[in-house]
């Protein structure tokens, strides 16, 4: 139904001096009046208003993209994960019967890691899809780890965003941040980035930084430093990603496919091997540093970067460690530096 102007305006002052009303219920009405006023003013989603992303360098754009076959290799579940477009693109399944997973063919110390997905659609509650960086398999009691995880979260809140940061082992004490997206991650394919080098760690979403980890001496103790594997994993997290469990996997909406591509891994790479030597890197085919990231233009965000940081943290994070004060008695010293 189509009301104008003049009409919702008649109807307010009617229902407002109406005697049988009573003065909260005139209250209740004129906000309820109001929010319909100006609801075309307002972009709205499940999530509440969605604000327009500020305009940023496209990080992205300076690396190559490579094929998810030519860098990537099964970690677990090959049966559920189809590669497309010759290599290009991969789809990894979570199923009753199995998740599914890659992992990087070999192991970087430092580097710019991307890849973009499109996420499933549905009832997706208590799946989880992991972007992220670890060491693990070689160091499985002081290992490190730098972490995009995305949620199935709950109804209407189908996604949000994690990221989280283990060093040497710190795995009792996680640096876990949250973030509502302002967009669909259903609809279409989005870029989730890891910039890692000797001078900061930046989490970047369609190249906006939504976190930046900065390596100073507060920090120094629990900042990634050792070299790392890159996986994309799709699996079933019901016990924690939902509430402690509250809204497990509902499998009657399996398979769930998430969508792979324009992965870019350039780093300083290591051989993948057992040992837990650190030794040297070998130069990465498309730049002539052995360490491409470690140039000034990497060693801090640009006015362009902070702008878009502090965008993100200030509309779309809803949880941060650092303000935990039930979880942490004593805050991380990188929390009070």
């Amino acid at each position: 139904m189509y009301i104008n102007q003049t009409t919702l305006s008649n109807y307010q002052c009617n229902i407002l001096n109406s005697k049988k009303m009573t003065f909260l219920h005139q209250r209740f009405l004129l906000s309820c009046l109001i929010l319909l006023t100006f609801s075309h003013l307002l972009p709205v989603s499940s999530r509440g208003p969605v604000y327009k992303p500020p305009s940023v360098e496209r990080l992205t754009d300076r690396f190559h993209s490579t094929p998810v076959d030519g860098k990537m290799t099964t970690f677990f579940g090959a049966s559920h994960i189809h590669m497309k477009s010759n290599g290009s693109y991969a789809d990894i399944v979570l199923d009753k019967t199995s998740g599914s997973g890659l992992v990087s063919k070999y192991r970087y110390n430092h580097g710019f890691f991307s890849v973009a997905i499109k996420l499933p659609t549905g009832d997706t509650s208590g799946v989880v899809l992991a972007f992220y960086m670890s060491n693990a398999d070689v160091f499985p009691h002081n290992h490190d780890e730098i972490d995009f995880e995305l949620l199935g979260h709950e109804k209407r809140r189908q996604w949000v965003l994690q990221t989280n940061i283990y060093g040497n082992g710190s795995v009792k004490t996680g640096r876990e941040e949250k973030f509502y997206l302002w967009f669909d991650p259903t609809q279409e394919f989005h870029q989730y980035s890891i910039l890692w080098n000797t001078h900061h760690i930046v989490f970047l979403v369609d190249n906006i930084p939504i976190r930046e980890v900065i390596h100073n001496q507060a920090s120094s103790s629990v900042y990634p430093s050792k070299p790392m594997s890159l996986y994309t994993t799709i699996w079933d997290g019901s016990k924690w990603a939902t509430h402690g469990g509250k809204y497990p996997v509902n499998y009657r909406y399996a398979p769930f496919v998430a969508s792979l591509g324009e992965l870019k891994a350039e780093g300083c790479l290591m051989p993948k091997t057992n040992s837990t030597s650190i030794g040297s890197c070998s130069k990465s085919p498309t730049f002539l540093s052995s360490d491409p990231v470690e140039g000034d233009e990497y060693i801090k965000l640009t006015s362009q970067q902070i702008v878009g940081l502090k965008w993100a943290r200030s509309k779309h994070m809803f949880y941060s460690y650092c303000k935990d004060t039930s979880r942490y008695k004593v805050l991380p010293s990188e929390c009070k530096a």
